[in-house]
C-alpha cells in the first residue's frame, strides 16, 4: 500500500472545489495521513477574539489537497473510507458571526434587527477522557461532552469547469456538514473531471445536528484515510456507508428541497441494491428513513436520508467496497 503524508502549510490551503491545481498525484488503494487546519485559520485562539476582527472571511474553511487519483474519470465514484481522525490540537473553538447563523439575520434573511452579538467559546479538550469541555459565559456552568470527531467538508471538484467555495455543499460534497462524516465510515462522490480533484477539510471535535449557529467545536485534525476508485459506476448525491446505515446527503435552498433530493437519492440506492422500483422504494423509504439535518447555514442547506441496515436484506454496495476498506483499515 502506497503511504502519503501531508502538512500543508499556510500557503497551501485551498479555498474552492475546481479550479486548484493538485497537490498531489495518487494512485487507487493509497493511504492517506493528512493534517487539515480549522474552519477559522487557526485564527480564533481566546474567547477575547471577535471574529469580525480577526478573521478573513475569504480565508475561512481552508481544505486539504486536491488529490488527483490516477484513472478517475467522469461516470466513476470515488470512495474515501475514513480510518481515522484525531483532534491535533487539545482546544477547538466556536463563536457567534455578524450575519451568519441559522436564527440571526443574514443577508439572504434580510431583517431590520441588529445581528447577534459576537462572542467566542473555548472547548479544552480532556484527551484521556474523550470529552470536551462547554463553558457558559452568562452564567457558572460548565459541562462536558464526548467528543465525536468528523470532518464538515469532503468533496471533488464540479463539473463543468465551475468553481465553487469550500463553504458550500452541493452535488460534489463539499461543506455538508453532518456528523455522519466520522471515523469508521465509507463517502462515495461521483467524479465530475478527470483525476476527481477530491478535498478534506474543516475538522469538527462534536457537532450537533443543524450546526444552528454556524459553527461547530472547531478543531485541526489529523486525518488517515484511504483511497479507492469504482469504474463505470455513477453516482449523482454524495453517499455515506457505515457499518450500520446507508445514508445520502442533499443540499439545496429551501431546506425540504434538500430533503428531497436526500429522499430521491436513497430510492435510486434502494433500486440498485434490491432492485426496487421506484414506489416500492418509496413506500419502504416511507416506512423506515431517518431523516436528520446537516446544516441550516451555509450557502446551501443539508439534509440527510438514513436507512438502518439491520432492517434490510444483506446489501452489497458497490460490490462490497465499504466492507473491503473496513478490512483493509483493520490491517493498518
Amino acid at each position: 500500500m502506497d503511504v502519503v503524508e501531508y502538512r500543508p502549510t499556510r500557503d497551501q490551503y485551498v479555498w474552492t472545489f475546481g479550479g486548484v491545481a493538485p497537490s498531489h498525484r495518487i494512485t487507487p488503494g493509497t493511504l492517506l495521513r493528512l493534517w487539515t487546519e480549522d474552519a477559522f485559520s487557526g485564527r480564533l485562539t481566546s474567547t477575547s477574539d471577535r471574529p469580525s476582527a480577526v478573521l478573513n472571511m475569504a480565508e475561512v474553511n481552508p481544505q486539504t489537497g486536491p488529490f488527483f487519483v490516477e484513472g478517475a474519470e467522469p461516470g466513476d465514484t470515488l470512495a474515501l473510507h475514513f480510518v481515522d481522525m484525531t483532534p491535533a490540537r487539545d482546544w477547538g473553538a466556536s463563536s457567534t458571526i455578524p450575519f451568519f447563523g441559522a436564527l440571526s439575520t443574514t443577508e439572504r434573511t434580510a431583517l431590520l434587527h441588529d445581528p447577534l452579538p459576537e462572542r467566542t467559546w473555548i472547548y479544552e479538550l480532556d484527551r484521556a477522557r474523550g470529552v470536551v469541555r462547554f463553558a457558559a459565559q452568562s452564567v457558572d456552568l460548565e459541562l462536558e461532552l464526548p467528543c465525536n470527531p468528523m470532518l464538515g467538508t469532503v468533496g471533488v471538484a464540479p463539473a463543468g469547469r465551475e468553481v465553487r467555495s469550500s463553504l458550500v455543499p452541493d452535488l460534489f460534497g463539499g461543506n455538508m456538514d453532518t456528523p455522519e462524516m466520522k471515523p469508521g465510515v465509507t463517502c462515495y462522490l461521483g467524479v465530475n473531471v478527470e483525476g476527481a480533484l477530491f478535498s478534506v477539510g474543516d475538522g469538527h471535535y462534536r457537532q450537533g445536528e443543524g450546526e444552528s449557529c454556524g459553527t461547530a467545536v472547531e478543531g485541526a485534525m489529523d486525518v488517515t484515510l484511504i483511497v479507492e476508485l469504482i469504474k463505470d459506476t455513477p453516482t449523482v448525491w454524495p453517499r455515506i456507508e457505515s457499518d450500520t446505515h446507508y445514508t445520502v446527503v442533499g443540499s439545496a435552498r429551501p431546506l425540504e428541497d434538500a430533503w428531497r433530493a436526500s429522499q430521491i437519492g436513497m430510492i435510486a440506492w434502494l433500486g440498485e441494491l434490491y432492485g426496487l422500483d421506484r414506489l416500492d422504494a418509496y413506500q419502504l423509504l416511507t416506512q423506515i428513513s431517518e431523516s436528520p439535518l446537516a446544516n441550516v447555514v451555509d450557502t446551501n442547506y443539508s439534509a440527510v436520508t438514513k436507512i438502518a441496515k439491520n432492517l434490510l436484506p444483506a446489501g452489497s454496495a458497490y460490490g462490497g467496497m465499504h466492507a473491503h476498506l473496513r478490512d483493509t483499515a483493520r490491517t493498518i
